[in-house]
């Protein structure tokens, strides 16, 4: 049951969807997935060529130390699989978890005042409006045995 309770604590909190995509063995490959990924963004939130070539760099990288975090804390919970875990080992997997996802938070509030020195505030949040619609036909796409989000 406790087992249960973290995984799903986990799960509600913790997974970005882009991380959830990175390591699937989908149809797209990361590269692919990225490729995809920056090209709507870039035409939903009306990136020019600069901003794109000045954004991509630090957005890609935020989100390879996020998926790090994330493995990390996948790594924590499995160790929650083993029936000997005691209650001590419970407690320091979970803080372990909540740890890891302060820790995601706090990269995202430092690679935001990175974003703002490329690009505006207005772009930010453009991209950020993108990016979870870019995640929802994803997650659509895979519903209906497609792979690539559909442009509205």
């Amino acid at each position: 049951m406790k087992k249960l309770i973290v995984l799903i604590v986990f799960l509600c909190g913790f997974i970005s969807f882009s991380q959830a995509f990175d390591g699937c063995d989908q149809r797209l490959s990361r590269e692919e997935f990225r490729a995809k990924q920056k090209e709507f963004i870039t035409e939903q939130a009306g990136l020019t060529k600069e901003e794109a070539a000045k954004f991509f760099p630090l957005y890609f990288e935020l989100q390879d130390k996020k998926k790090k975090l994330n493995d990390e804390s996948w790594s924590l919970l499995r160790k929650g699989e083993d029936t000997q875990t005691t209650e001590k080992q419970y407690e320091e997997i979970v803080e372990g978890v909540c740890d890891k996802r302060i820790a995601s938070d706090n990269l995202d509030k430092s690679y935001l005042e990175k974003f703002r020195k490329v690009i505006s505030s207005k772009k930010i949040y453009l991209i950020q409006r993108a990016e979870t619609r870019f995640h929802r036909e994803m997650l659509r796409g895979m519903h209906h045995k497609g792979n690539a989000p559909k442009r509205k």
